[in-house]
């Protein structure tokens, strides 16, 4: 991430120098949390690149092994080293992300993220397409707090039921004695100090990640909720870099706000009534150094044909990629219409009702053209997001999908019968919908993920909309005890 051409030997030499004590090794489990392990420094030699350190127990990990098939191998990445700054001079802690291996060495485990986002770039690469760019946009929440009422506890099992409250000092609902201005739900964009409260919270994160982890930082700001919505946006790079850089982002965000007393949260739809936090993805296919979206003769956007062909590859695929890509229940109390959460499958240029979008800040700028996937939200693991993305977009290239015509109008106020006449589909209503559009829809993701991956991703996302549907939620007490 810092250097993606360190070696091993550099690696080593600036735990050496820099007087490293541990080594945090970092992955993801199928579901995209983080998950470490930390070493003493002095046990990482030549040999922890070469042949792996042999401390993972698989059968722990979320949606990795079974219990008699448990033992797994961690290779780390010297690319990703970095010095981390949580921690004090005498217990100094470097980081490596690793690629996990089976044990008895049978070569990569092919249910690890990571790996499913290399072998996407090898896809694209036998297609022809030499690099692949991505550029997410992660939003998120920061809060002073959450209380579970009235334990953590009965919000798992409510036997006799469970709330929540959600604390943040920038909210209408705060009682601070008048001492904030707040911010009115919807009017979150770009509000100055002293109503955006943040600001502190998010340069310490911009100036970690650019110092402590080498990433560029293009920009952050307040997003459009109420209560602490934010954006940070990192600069643009290539698929596996970007999602290193991605998992890394969550990371320190996460870490600073606890250590500034909050809580950084990635649930997309916490608030209700208010605008939820999207994963916009931007990305783009170059070959020879060529962008292969970019034709300057097409006077509707600069886009060309296999650009086009990319697009019909995702919305041929949108309803099954939702699994992938939005892939909690909580999405779906985002892709609702009235919050800007792109609910319709349609393409467009500048048109963000559409959940296709053709950014056109300005013409004849063959590096900046690209499409803009505005279905994703940040609970998505994005090692997985971006490589069913980048499947599903050669598929339409492969097969020559045609998207149909752009649709340059507000498809949210567009009649059903308009919609329908113009062939725009609606996006699944619910988790449960969407994995039983990926049981139907999956031969697309083929050539990068394995069976034993998919079928794995269903099965938990099934039990997971399970066990949500099984407990009643405050709103429902509200609504029907009178009955």
């Amino acid at each position: 991430m810092k250097n993606h051409q360190l070696k091993p030997a550099d690696a080593l030499e600036s735990i050496e120098k820099e007087g490293v004590r541990w080594v945090d090794l970092h992955f993801t489990d199928l579901l995209g949390g983080l998950q470490h392990i930390t070493l003493p420094a002095s046990t990482i030699n030549e040999s922890s690149f070469k042949h792996g350190v042999n401390k993972l127990d698989g059968s722990s990990i979320r949606g990795f092994k079974e219990i008699h098939e448990s033992d797994m191998v961690m290779k780390p990445d010297p690319s990703t080293y970095a010095v981390l700054p949580f921690y004090p001079p005498e217990h100094k802690t470097a980081r490596f992300i690793v690629d996990i291996y089976e044990g008895d060495n049978k070569g990569r485990f092919t249910r690890d993220p990571r790996f499913v986002a290399e072998k996407a770039v090898s896809y694209a690469k036998d297609g022809g397409y030499d690099a692949t760019y991505w550029g997410p946009e992660p939003e998120f929440f920061v809060f002073d707090g959450i209380r579970v009422t009235p334990t953590h506890l009965s919000a798992r099992d409510a036997w006799a039921g469970s709330g929540y409250e959600i604390i943040s000092r920038e909210s209408p609902w705060y009682n601070d004695g008048g001492k904030e201005t707040p911010i009115r739900f919807k009017e979150g964009y770009y509000p100055a100090p002293p109503q955006d409260t943040l600001a502190d919270f998010r340069n310490e994160a911009a100036a970690i990640l650019m110092d402590s982890f080498g990433l560029e930082v293009d920009a952050h700001h307040h997003e459009v909720a109420t209560g602490g919505q934010c954006e940070l946006n990192l600069h643009y790079s290539e698929l596996v870099p970007t999602a290193d850089s991605v998992i890394t982002m969550k990371y320190v965000l996460k870490n600073v706000a606890r250590k500034m007393g909050k809580v950084c949260t990635w649930m997309p739809k916490p608030i209700y009534g208010d605008n939820a936090s999207g994963m916009h993805i931007h990305q783009s296919l170059w070959s020879s150094g060529k962008n292969a979206f970019y034709d300057p003769s097409d006077e509707y956007a600069e886009l060309s044909q296999t650009g086009r062909y990319y697009i019909g590859g995702l919305m041929e695929h949108a309803r099954a990629l939702c699994a992938i890509t939005n892939p909690t229940t909580n999405s779906y109390r985002r892709l609702v219409p009235g919050y800007e959460a792109p609910v319709f499958i349609a393409w467009s240029k500048r048109n963000r009702s559409a959940n296709i979008r053709i950014p056109m800040y300005e013409r004849g700028e063959e590096k900046s053209k690209r499409l803009e996937y505005r279905t994703p939200d940040p609970s998505a693991n994005i090692y997985l997001a971006e490589a069913a993305l980048l499947a599903a977009g050669i598929d339409g290239i492969k097969k020559k999908i045609d998207p149909g015509n752009p649709v340059d109008r507000d498809i949210y106020k567009l009649a059903e019968i308009d919609r329908n006449e113009l062939g725009v589909r609606e996006l699944p209503g619910s988790l449960k919908e969407s994995v039983e559009e990926l049981e139907s829809d999956h031969d697309f993701l083929m050539p990068v993920f394995s069976s034993d991956l998919i079928e794995r991703h269903i099965e938990m996302k099934k039990d997971e909309f399970l066990n949500v549907a099984l407990r009643t939620t405050p709103y429902e007490v509200y609504r029907y005890m009178d009955i």
